[in-house]
């Protein structure tokens, strides 16, 4: 059965894509620690994010170094948070999560609740600014 991610891939799940490219793809988490709170995965269904061919798997930070570049232009934050679970989803992936103190990726916080206009404005502005 394919993750939740490999049908956002396919258009059956509608996200708010940041970036995409032949072999990434990067959209809104839905269920954000902060405003920007992005997911950066490959769109090859692996589980692990250690069990991709090292071509992947080098290739995904890559594609979530541009993307977080443009979130850390556009949200207010000291620094882009990085955050590699493994647990929700069986889809590797990387979180990007716009910070300002080491408090501010802790995963057992409240998440945000925003609407779909605040969404698409947010993935707008960041899709704008990636390289």
């Amino acid at each position: 059965m394919p993750s939740i991610f490999s049908r956002i891939v396919k258009g059956e799940i509608p996200s708010h894509k940041v970036a995409e490219d032949d072999n990434f793809l990067a959209f809104l988490d839905i269920n954000p620690l902060a405003r920007g709170h992005t997911l950066v995965i490959p769109k090859k269904e692996v589980d692990n994010i250690f069990d991709l061919d090292d071509k992947t798997y080098t290739g995904l930070w890559m594609f979530a170094k541009k993307v977080a570049g443009a979130i850390g232009k556009v949200m207010p934050c000291e620094r882009v948070g990085i955050a590699v679970l493994g647990l929700e989803v069986p889809h590797a992936h990387i979180h990007l999560v716009p910070i300002n103190g080491i408090y501010d990726i802790d995963f057992s916080k409240p998440k945000l609740k925003l609407g779909p206009d605040e969404f698409a404005s947010i993935a707008s502005r960041i899709a704008a600014e990636v390289d």
